[in-house]
């Protein structure tokens, strides 16, 4: 019922920055854009979702050769999907990445650990290219005390954020979390009886931080880089919109970008509330309100696009499960 509400309050929001800008010069600032120039727009997530996937890849040890790139880019795009369109913040299609992964020859427990230390890699990554445009924006516009000290507190509540989530996997993070539920005194069949799993995945994750060292460095390079090539999609929109755009400009925008959708992850999809943040983003920068929500139109559009990709790559994905099962059962029979 909350999620409904926040939705229908996000709606509301988005409803009203359009209405308040004007629908018709909207239109009239998105009609620069044409077939050519949104191929160029959306070209560059292409290039920032594949090295996402290889520093997934990186991070699946001896089982990496194992899952060609494509299947793995669908894997993932796939669980990314499922976590956008469902409301378990952003973590939903985690574990659907590791059982899909299973077909292809990686037992659960690896593919877990896999997702939870790539998942740690891309969040470190994206905290300090987060804290890259931050102090870019100082550089560039200036900020008042009370921006500063907001940007501080958001910096500092996502580095918390991450120590603590590093540090539970050190001590064990499955196992940890079902020595909560039972201090709750909640008992869950499903897991207990995996306890041999979950203290083996434990292990695994932490073996992998102790000996794999330098993997998870590379890992955490190639997510940095991916970040950082959200750039050229804010160079482009800007361009494409006839706005004065420069580099530094970009990246610091980009990378403001994924706090203000970070910080509104509570409201279904972000709706309005990221485009309400985008455009603010975009005045405090200099550039008109028109372009501050064409710009993030533009940014939704893609997400939908992505998303729509990401289900096509699930429903590819299970018809191939469905069709090796039969397989699989049709063998079992002595059917030819």
């Amino acid at each position: 019922m909350l999620k409904l509400l926040l939705l229908f309050f996000g709606l509301l929001g988005l409803a009203g920055i359009v209405w308040h800008i004007g629908l018709a010069s909207i239109l009239t600032t998105a009609s620069q854009l044409g077939p050519v120039a949104l191929g160029v727009i959306f070209l560059p997530m292409v290039l920032v979702y594949a090295l996402e996937a290889l520093g997934w890849k990186l991070t699946l040890g001896k089982y990496a050769q194992q899952v060609g790139f494509g299947r793995l880019f669908a894997i993932r795009m796939a669980g990314e999907a499922v976590n956008v369109t469902t409301p378990a913040a952003y973590i939903g299609g985690e574990p659907l990445k590791a059982y899909l992964l299973r077909r292809y020859g990686v037992p659960i427990v690896e593919g877990l650990a896999s997702v939870v230390t790539a998942k740690t890699a891309m969040t470190i990554a994206q905290v300090m290219f987060i804290l890259v445009g931050v102090l870019l924006a100082f550089w560039l516009i200036g900020t008042s005390e009370d921006y500063l000290l907001a940007a501080i507190f958001s910096i500092g509540l996502l580095g918390f954020g991450l120590v603590l989530f590093v540090s539970v996997q050190r001590y064990g993070l499955a196992m940890g979390f079902l020595r909560l539920l039972e201090l709750c005194r909640i008992r869950l069949k499903f897991l207990e009886k995996r306890r041999p799993q979950l203290m083996e995945l434990d292990q695994t994750i932490r073996q992998f931080y102790t000996s794999h060292r330098r993997t998870f460095y590379f890992s955490l390079g190639t997510f940095f880089i991916a970040w950082l090539t959200e750039t050229l999609e804010v160079y482009a929109i800007l361009y494409y919109l006839g706005a004065d755009v420069d580099v530094l400009s970009s990246i610091s925008i980009a990378a403001l970008t994924i706090l203000i959708k970070g910080g509104t992850f509570f409201i279904p999809g972000s709706l309005g509330a990221q485009e309400g943040g985008y455009v603010l983003l975009l005045l405090s920068y200099g550039y008109t309100d028109v372009t501050g929500i064409t710009f993030a139109l533009v940014r939704r559009l893609r997400e939908i696009l992505w998303i729509l990709v990401g289900l096509l790559c699930l429903l590819f994905l299970k018809g191939r499960d469905t069709v090796v099962n039969e397989s699989l059962s049709a063998g079992s029979k002595g059917i030819p």
